[in-house]
């Protein structure tokens, strides 16, 4: 049940604009977790399958239950419903920290979450950049775009739009969704298979000789994706309440942190 209602709430998050599921999936204390499932699925399918489906089952749940409402609330209410989630996702940190399992913070954590927060918000402005552009002329060029689109999956607070405008393809990668073109969705589906298994393998292997460095890097990312949705503030009701809905759910995000999944 506790792995359920964590995925009705990564699957509600999920829907944010430029946040990745990976965000959500470390501020719920799941990401190492799911990592080492998907990896060793094999070892122990019968266990695997009864941690990963109850939070599979809840990620649909919370996308098909909240899609609608979360649709609602942006168009009707867009400062204060952005100002929840910043809310959550910074008093979600405190379980992240406490995932690094250190006692005493040294320069070098310091120096991997400031370089992952730069680098974040080196790729927002990139994707608010419209000179961002490149062009794609063949499938291994799609198989390409595909790996390198995986970060944005795998890696918490990238995002997978700039990297695609980056590559040249994200115009060709929104079409091909809308008319389900297969001849261009199936090369950078094989390439996100591939880069999904790379990018998995090399953060576990991160988490075994850097787990608290590797942590801090992915709390620089989830700082900087703060910034997707940060909507902008005015000294107005709107903002007052915007600002006791920020407390509120930064309250709760930090008492989801003694949540224990």
């Amino acid at each position: 049940m506790k792995n359920l209602l964590a995925g009705i709430l990564i699957g509600a998050g999920a829907i944010l604009p430029g946040i990745s599921s990976g965000v959500f999936l470390c501020c719920f204390g799941l990401y190492e977790k799911i990592i080492d499932c998907i990896l060793h699925f094999f070892k122990d399918i019968k266990g695997n399958l009864k941690f990963i489906f109850p939070i599979a089952i809840g990620t649909f749940i919370g996308i098909f239950l909240f899609g609608n409402i979360l649709q609602f609330t942006f168009s009707k209410f867009y400062m204060e419903t952005s100002f929840v989630f910043i809310g959550l996702i910074l008093g979600s940190i405190k379980l992240v920290f406490k995932q690094a399992n250190i006692k005493k913070v040294n320069f070098l954590h310091i120096l991997c979450l400031l370089l992952t927060f730069s680098f974040s918000i080196y790729l927002i402005a990139l994707e608010n950049s419209s000179s961002v552009s490149v062009t794609f002329n063949s499938n291994s060029h799609l198989i390409l775009a595909g790996i390198v689109m995986s970060a944005g999956i795998v890696i918490p607070g990238v995002s997978k739009t700039v990297i695609l405008m980056m590559l040249g393809i994200y115009e060709v990668y929104l079409s091909a969704i809308a008319n389900l073109n297969i001849l261009i969705l199936m090369p950078i589906g094989i390439g996100l298979a591939i880069g999904g298994i790379l990018f998995l393998v090399l953060i576990n292997f991160l988490f075994k000789i850097a787990k608290s460095y590797t942590y801090f890097a992915i709390i620089g990312f989830i700082l900087g994706s703060i910034f997707v949705i940060y909507p902008g503030f005015g000294f107005n009701i709107e903002g007052v309440i915007s600002i006791v809905l920020l407390i509120i759910s930064f309250i709760v995000g930090i008492k989801l942190s003694n949540f224990d999944t």
